[in-house]
Parts: structure tokens; C-alpha cells; sequence
């Protein structure tokens, strides 16, 4: 665990939330607008004076979150590639980006990449997926039911960064990455654009059920762009709410370079929570996350398969990766920091639906 008391204090003060991202948004197809969940036996459990979980495990007909970001910013680049306004239909922009020969490139621990191809299927356009060699069968088959091409790659998710960087130095392939490093920022920003749909529903979901401001948020943390814009958004609030990152014990790139200071990249090994499984921290987010962060926590598979098992009871159909910020609420809890108590309102983000994984022994 790592605590930012800075971060109680520290504003975003450029946050300009497009209305244009959701209108987008709502005319794609199988449009949906996932619901918020009150947990009130955790809340009671915890001392606490609400307790909600916004439930992504069926967004667009797909099992997580990240079509929102990959959508949008998909859109706004093959626009440009393809000299397009930015109020063209998906039909007409998929017949440019067809003429243009245009193919996405990317690489993924699991959601995003399905996200990717997602888009390419909207556009009717070729898709190459590059994927970490320890991802299991099954996440490589959602990917490509797709219709993309998965490319399977030696080495752990850094090393299908490279690949797909590689992949479009020729021809016709336009990178699009949730990940940033410098040279490379414009696209990952548009991906955190397209998440301002999440929790601009969020926000009216709310003052529907509690009628009260957001006191904690927790948000997963893979490499970093959802995190980026929760923290965007929460610490543009007066008052601003606490932001708590959560990430696996096995891929802690947040905790260990906010400790270091610095874009610390690590070592991952294997995890129930793969599509957070991640080495490195994105570069265009590091900045908000080093400022806005209040905790970063780190979780084992062995409470997030407890919490995934507990959120199923209660009608929440997650996966692991989606369960992990009820696992970090417990952890900080009996931390009894960050001003928890009966006057708090705490929205844990699950990030993804239920998938079959190994348990934990």
C-alpha cells in the first residue's frame, strides 16, 4: 500500500467533458448504459454509509469496459487517418478506411484487444491483435470471434508492445493503444476521453439512488488510462473525492514507481486479474495518477476469488479484474485511513464480466 497525502488537496482544474463522447456512444450499435449496484450488506459490514458498484460486465454486449475508450478513440483516429469530419457515420468512415486500405493494430492482456477488434467489425476493416504468450486460450478465441487476427507473442505484455509497434513501421496499419510512452500520447488521451461516458453516468446514477456526492472511488489499474481518467474526474470536483488504485500483488507498476518517482517498469507473472497484468505505466497517465492517486493497493488472487464468489451471490456477475476493488475497499478498511466511515460514500468501478479462470490454491 501506498497513501499520497498530497493527493486530499491536488485538483485537476482542466477536465472539459465532451458531450459529443456519449452522444457518439449512444449510436453504436447494442447501445446499453450498465448499472449501478447498492452493496448495503458491505457497507453495513464495513461501517460505512454506501457502498456502490458500477457494473460493467455487459457494455455494448461485451464483457468490460474498454469498448468505451477504444471506440471513440478508434473513431477520432481513423477520421484523421482518412481525412474525415468527425460527424461521419461508422459507414461511411469504414468505406474511407477501407479505400485507404487502413488495418488496426494492437496489443492486449484481454479486453481491449476484443474492444479493438470490436471496432474493426464496425468498420468492416482488418484487425491484427498481438498478445503475451501466458494468455489463456479462451481470451485469444473471444479476440478473434471478433474476426481479428490474434498474433501470439514471446515474452509478457511489454513484449507484444513492441510487436505491435514493429507491425506498423510499413504499410497500412495505424497503432491504437490504451498505452502511451513518449512520441505517443494523442491516441491513449482520446482513449480516456471515451471513458468520460462511464462516469458521466455514474454521476446521474448517484444522485438518483444516494443523493449525495462521492466521497471514495476505487478504480483498477492496468496500465493506467482508466485510472488516469477516474482521477481527471474525481479531482475536478469541489470537493474532490479520495482515488484508490488497485492493482495485483504479481503487477504492482503503479505502486512500485510511485514509490520509486519515476515510470518504474517491472517484471509480471501470472494472475487471476490478466487484464491488469501489466509492467508499465502509460506514459500520458503517470503524471495525474503520480498527483491524484490518494492510496494505491495492492491485491492477492486469493481475496479477489473470495470477492469475485461474494459478488455472484449477490447478483453481480464479474470477473476477477472487475471484483478486485471490493477485495482493495476491504483492505483499506481495516487500514481505518482516508476518512472511511458511516458519512462515506464509496463507488467501486468492476471493470469486467464473468470469465472462467484457474482458482487460486
Amino acid at each position: 500500500m501506498h497513501i499520497n497525502p498530497s493527493a486530499k488537496s491536488w485538483k485537476y482544474d482542466d477536465l472539459a467533458v465532451d458531450p459529443a463522447v456519449e452522444n457518439f456512444h449512444r449510436h453504436l450499435p447494442d447501445y446499453n448504459e450498465t448499472p449501478l449496484v447498492s452493496l448495503p450488506e458491505v457497507a453495513n459490514e464495513l461501517g460505512l454509509g454506501h457502498v456502490l458498484m458500477k457494473d460493467e460486465s455487459h457494455r455494448f454486449g461485451l464483457p468490460a469496459f474498454k469498448i468505451l475508450g477504444a471506440s471513440w478513440a478508434i473513431y477520432k483516429a481513423v477520421a484523421a487517418r482518412c481525412e474525415m469530419p468527425l460527424t461521419c457515420g461508422l459507414r461511411e468512415l469504414g468505406s474511407s478506411a477501407r479505400g485507404n486500405k487502413l488495418e488496426l493494430v494492437t496489443c492486449t492482456e484481454g479486453n481491449w484487444g476484443r474492444a479493438t477488434a470490436r471496432m474493426a467489425k464496425y468498420l468492416q476493416i482488418p484487425a491484427t491483435v498481438f498478445v503475451p504468450e501466458l494468455m489463456d486460450q479462451a481470451t485469444q478465441e473471444n479476440i478473434s470471434s471478433e474476426g481479428a487476427k490474434v498474433v501470439v507473442v514471446e515474452g509478457d505484455y511489454d513484449a507484444s508492445i513492441q510487436a505491435a509497434r514493429k507491425e506498423t513501421e510499413t504499410g497500412n496499419g495505424l497503432l491504437v493503444m490504451d498505452i502511451s510512452w513518449e512520441g505517443y500520447e494523442e491516441i491513449p488521451q482520446w482513449v480516456t476521453e471515451g471513458y468520460s461516458t462511464m462516469l458521466t453516468e455514474t454521476e446521474r446514477q448517484l444522485q438518483e439512488l444516494v443523493g449525495k456526492p462521492v466521497t471514495h472511488v476505487f478504480a483498477s489499474v492496468g496500465v493506467g488510462s482508466w485510472a488516469q481518467a477516474v482521477s481527471m474526474h474525481y479531482k475536478s470536483h469541489t470537493p474532490s473525492s479520495a482515488v484508490i488504485a488497485v492493482e495485483p500483488e504479481s503487477a504492482a507498476c503503479l505502486l512500485t514507481s510511485l514509490e520509486a518517482g519515476e515510470i518504474t517498469p517491472i517484471p509480471t507473472s501470472h494472475t487471476i486479474m490478466n487484464g491488469m497484468c501489466c509492467g508499465t505505466v502509460s506514459y500520458t497517465a503517470w503524471p495525474i495518477l503520480r498527483e491524484g492517486v490518494d492510496a494505491s493497493v495492492t491485491v492477492s488472487d486469493e481475496e479477489v476469488h473470495h470477492d469475485v464468489q461474494y459478488l455472484h451471490s449477490q447478483g453481480i456477475q464479474n470477473g476477477p479484474c472487475g471484483a478486485a476493488t471490493l477485495s482493495a475497499l476491504r483492505k483499506l478498511s481495516k487500514e481505518k485511513i482516508l476518512g472511511l466511515s458511516k458519512r462515506s460514500v464509496v463507488v467501486l468501478f468492476s471493470t469486467e464480466g464473468a470469465r472462467d479462470y484457474v482458482f487460486p490454491h
